[in-house]
Formats: C-alpha cells, structure tokens, sequence
C-alpha cells in the first residue's frame, strides 16, 4: 500500500505518525515536507474532502498567522482559507495522510491506523 504524508519533522505529531506509517508492514511511504513543497489549492480542497472535513476544521490555528489574516472569524470562506493555505502552508494542520482506504489528519497520530 502507497502512503503520502504531508509532514513537519519540527512536530511531534508529525513525526509519530511518520515511524507508525514506516513501522507498518507492507507500507510504502512517500514524505512530503509540506512547508518546502506545499499541496496545490485543489490537492488540499481534494485532501479535506476525502478525509470528511472542511478547509476550516484543517486551519492550524496555534503557530500561525490564522487569526491575523481573519481566517478564523465566522465569514470566512472554505475558498478564502483554502487560497490562503496555497499560499501560505504554515496554515495547514498537520500531518495528513493519504492512503488507498482515505485521508486523515493524524492528530492524533493513532488515526492513522484506520487507514493502513
């Protein structure tokens, strides 16, 4: 089974997530460092949509300029929180994990053991 991880080694969680996917049999993982090399709009648009959730539930809000740039009022849009993740990846939750079975933000980093 092929896994992509959007990941962050200064994260903790991203970095359990990572040896859980490497620890598991049968497992081929493909390692994104997303604030190097960020999702396209539409990979991240994609990415919420198959894991269940909106671009706002995947908004990291500790650590980024998310509230500054008004993401996390009320009126902000999907569209606007998604073009401000293409932009500026420091505002993507991590880590997402993409596999044959879905997606999931791995926090915590057990969840992504439904999709393995």
């Amino acid at each position: 089974m092929k896994a992509t991880i959007w990941h962050n080694p200064k994260c903790g969680t991203s970095r359990k997530t990572l040896v859980l996917l490497e620890e598991a049999p049968g497992v081929d993982v493909t390692v994104v460092e997303y604030l190097k090399s960020p999702p396209s709009r539409a990979k991240l648009k994609q990415l919420y949509r198959d894991a269940g959730m909106t671009p706002q539930e995947g908004l990291r809000v500790r650590g980024s300029p998310a509230e500054e740039m008004g993401l996390t009022d009320d009126d902000a849009t999907a569209d606007q929180i998604l073009d401000a993740m293409a932009t500026e990846p420091i505002l993507i939750n991590r880590p997402l994990v993409e596999t044959e079975k879905g997606v999931r933000l791995c926090r915590p980093q057990d969840l992504v053991q439904e999709i393995i």
